[in-house]
């Protein structure tokens, strides 16, 4: 694996970054600036990052997972209330699928818990399903079938299935139950089922965007903390120069920077490596970010002290976004068993 970036992925990345700078949030109330989240969604929609993996004519992905990642990393560095995530999964499954570009705005429906593609029954979407990126979206892919013989369907996502009770968690990325009937109607002109090897690509691609935006969020939340005990004085000093705020920085820096690696390498894997190595290097790397975010994001709370408790302070939504991106496709537990179960760790010593 060559690690370094492309001029046209430096490009990607900086752009990205121009964006979330003038466009992402930068304090809570600007949370509730329908203005500013108006333009950063046609931002992002203008640039077509949304349709990255979209099939060009050999049905290959415009872009790399590498790029993809790049792009997520940014948003979430920026805590970009705008629609990526989701968009990107539909339009992979779109491409693995044979079917045509969605016309609108989609995202995908993963089961309760979020911890994988939801599967119609009956035609109809299974209770407590979630839809991501719920607030742009105006339908959500479903896997439909059997395990032996899988397509994909649509389900209307409707006004009503995106209530602000609904948003959950994350302050950025509301998410959506889909509430009945959610009946899935059929895509017209898919030309190949969903295989187990697309099935694990797929959710290869999903790990990666997930993991590169906690790296996003550490990244962020690092900056965000940085700057406050650079500035925030007691006794006469900036609290940055006291050696145990830096060494809470210093071990959230190195546990960043190890996150950054793992989750490259894992965008690289998606395009590179067979789908079931694939899918156990996102499967660490989607463990290990997951758990470093935590970390990270508790670490930017606690050295802004009192204030990183309070609603005012961007620490929680930093964390907030942290919870929700580690849910998506699973956290540290479920990764840690796919993990086990690909390499047969543990199985010669009786653990499994």
């Amino acid at each position: 694996m060559d690690v370094r970036l492309s001029p046209e992925q430096v490009a990607l990345r900086d752009a990205s970054a121009q964006v979330v700078d003038r466009l992402g949030v930068h304090g809570v109330a600007e949370l509730d600036d329908r203005e500013r989240a108006a333009k950063l969604d046609a931002a992002v929609a203008a640039s077509g990052w949304r349709e990255l993996r979209t099939a060009t004519d050999d049905g290959t992905p415009w872009a790399s997972a590498v790029e993809v990642a790049l792009v997520a990393e940014e948003l979430g560095r920026g805590l970009a209330d705008a629609a990526f995530a989701g968009a990107t999964l539909a339009a992979e499954l779109r491409r693995r699928t044979g079917a045509p570009a969605a016309g609108g705005s989609e995202t995908v429906v993963l089961r309760a818990g979020l911890g994988e593609l939801a599967t119609a029954e009956g035609g109809c979407v299974p209770p407590g399903a979630v839809a991501l990126d719920a607030a742009i979206a105006g339908t959500a892919l479903v896997s439909v079938g059997s395990a032996r013989s899988r397509t994909i369907g649509a389900v209307a996502l409707h006004p009503p299935t995106r209530a602000p009770s609904d948003s959950g968690v994350d302050l950025t990325r509301p998410v959506a139950s889909i509430r009945a009937p959610g009946t899935v109607t059929a895509i017209d002109g898919q030309t190949r089922q969903l295989s187990d090897d697309d099935a694990a690509a797929w959710q290869s691609l999903g790990l990666a965007v997930t993991s590169a935006d906690l790296v996003g969020v550490m990244r962020g939340a690092l900056d965000l903390t940085t700057d406050y005990a650079r500035s925030r004085r007691q006794y006469g000093a900036a609290i940055g120069s006291f050696q145990a705020v830096q060494h809470l920085l210093a071990d959230a820096f190195v546990a960043m920077e190890g996150s950054r690696s793992i989750a490259l390498h894992a965008a690289w894997a998606v395009d590179a490596l067979p789908a079931s190595e694939a899918l156990a290097a996102a499967s660490a790397s989607k463990a290990y970010c997951a758990r470093a975010a935590r970390a990270v994001c508790e670490t930017a709370v606690q050295v802004h002290g009192g204030i990183g408790n309070t609603w005012e302070c961007l620490a929680h939504v930093f964390l907030r976004r942290a919870l929700l991106s580690t849910d998506v496709l699973g956290g540290v537990g479920p990764n840690l068993a796919r993990v086990l179960h690909a390499r047969n760790i543990g199985v010669d010593d009786g653990l499994r």
